[in-house]
């Protein structure tokens, strides 16, 4: 009931920013390979450092590059959309259901073990072994926003488990980050960040909903878990986790203040509005607010800024021909081409044949071997864990190569099977009886047609 038009909206907002992390991809390789690659390796190598008072971030003690401040610090609000986004799915949507979301989630298991294991058979005793994690990731922006491109060919049913897929693998690779690529830990500054979080959870527990005071206490969460070993994006994965998602008010007060408006007829006035909508706006939840204003930021810029900064590979002088006969090249794209296709495939299959979970009535095993090898699309949290891997640069040079074709082919042969299996009149039509509520709600409510946004 809670699902299908918050899910709408979010599919349409990554359907659209694929393209655009899709020309940030490309504009980094051509400048990277062009005359002025210079200036793009000059650019994001840039040292920061930012001061408070005597307390400094960056510097000759602690070099920061703007490269690292992109992957530290704005990837951060990245992660803490995506926090929202399981916190929300766990309270209202999709993994409220443990049988609803058991086969999707079992499907994610299949394509985080399986990718991992042909990137380690391939790596096994080498220095390389420890980036087993990069093809465990599903990019959400550029999967769904390829499967866009099919239309109303695509069932919805299917993008919904696509989305609540790549978000059970979004868990995972919090995880796999917090657990295996996490280093040395300051217990002091853990302790901070520690004590600001309880902080955080007692301002809830007496209903305090001041932004700017959440917004200070974000900040110095995200500074102790920066200090403290850990990386700097579990934070904003915590504060995500902890954000309310449950509305103030119920679905049945909201139209009893729409109601209320419908019954002052030509009485109403513009303050009757505001104050009717303020009430009504109470029944969608702070995480939902948050995560609807954030969106557009971390789509349209965020994202986009990290792969301007990260996919930049230069091409030239060996390069390829070094990927092309590395393991961790063909570690990646066989992780990605082969193990999540196989592992999605073949644990959603057991599954269903174990009486764990059915797939829904409007999707076959064509559509399911589809979406597994369009599930391959690995790049955000790909590169990003790259990064974590590594420090020797030709070995992420070697994965981001293997991470970028890989990526193209899996899109290619997954768009491919869905095509075919969509072939024929197809239809999106709601199942009877079943309710479109979500983020639109409150202006549904009004009357309107369309959503306009809550904020």
């Amino acid at each position: 009931k809670f699902v299908f038009r918050p899910l709408r909206r979010f599919t349409a907002i990554e359907a659209a920013s694929g393209l655009v992390l899709f020309a940030a991809t490309v504009v980094a390789l051509v400048w990277a390979n062009s005359a002025w690659s210079d200036s793009y390796f000059d650019l994001w190598h840039t040292e920061l450092e930012l001061s408070i008072g005597s307390f400094h971030i960056g510097g000759e003690a602690h070099p920061l590059t703007l490269e690292a401040f992109v992957n530290d610090a704005l990837m951060a609000v990245f992660f803490f959309v995506v926090g929202l986004e399981i916190k929300r799915e766990l309270v209202t949507g999709q993994l409220r259901d443990p049988r609803a979301a058991a086969l999707p989630a079992i499907a994610a298991i299949g394509g985080m073990v399986v990718p991992a294991a042909l990137y380690f058979a391939f790596n096994a005793g080498t220095d390389a072994s420890g980036g087993w994690g990069i093809p465990m990731a599903t990019d959400i922006a550029f999967a769904l926003g390829a499967i866009s491109l099919l239309g109303k060919r695509i069932p919805r049913q299917l993008r919904i488990f696509l989305l609540t897929l790549a978000i059970v693998d979004d868990i995972g690779a919090i995880l796999v980050i917090a657990f295996f690529y996490t280093e040395h830990v300051s217990t002091g500054w853990l302790a901070t960040a520690a004590v600001l979080l309880v902080s955080v959870g007692v301002l809830r527990m007496l209903r305090v909903w001041y932004i700017p005071l959440y917004v200070v206490l974000g900040c110095g969460l995200w500074l102790a878990t920066f200090e403290s070993g850990l990386h700097a994006t579990i934070a904003g994965v915590v504060l995500g986790l902890v954000t309310p998602a449950k509305p103030i008010q119920s679905e049945q007060e909201a139209r009893a203040w729409a109601e209320w408006l419908r019954e002052k007829g030509d009485e109403v006035f513009s303050v009757d509005v505001r104050f009717a909508a303020f009430h009504m706006r109470e029944s969608v939840s702070v995480a939902e607010r948050i995560e609807t204003a954030l969106h557009p930021l971390t789509s349209f810029v965020i994202i986009p800024v990290f792969a301007l900064a990260n996919a930049g590979v230069p091409l030239g002088g060996g390069v390829i021909g070094d990927a092309a006969s590395s393991a961790v090249t063909w570690g990646v794209v066989a992780g990605l081409v082969l193990g999540k296709t196989v592992g999605v495939f073949t644990f959603t299959w057991c599954a269903t044949k174990l009486g764990l979970g059915s797939l829904p009535p409007q999707l076959r095993l064509s559509h399911l071997l589809g979406v597994a090898s369009i599930s391959g699309v690995g790049f955000t949290v790909s590169l990003f864990v790259t990064s974590l891997s590594f420090e020797n640069q030709q070995l992420i040079d070697q994965a981001k190569i293997g991470i970028l074709g890989a990526s193209a082919l899996a899109c290619v042969l997954g768009l491919s099977i869905l095509w075919w299996a969509s072939r024929g009149p197809q239809t999106n039509a709601r199942p009877a009886g079943e309710v479109d509520y979500g983020t639109g709600k409150v202006n549904e409510l009004l009357g309107e047609r369309e959503p306009l946004g809550v904020g």
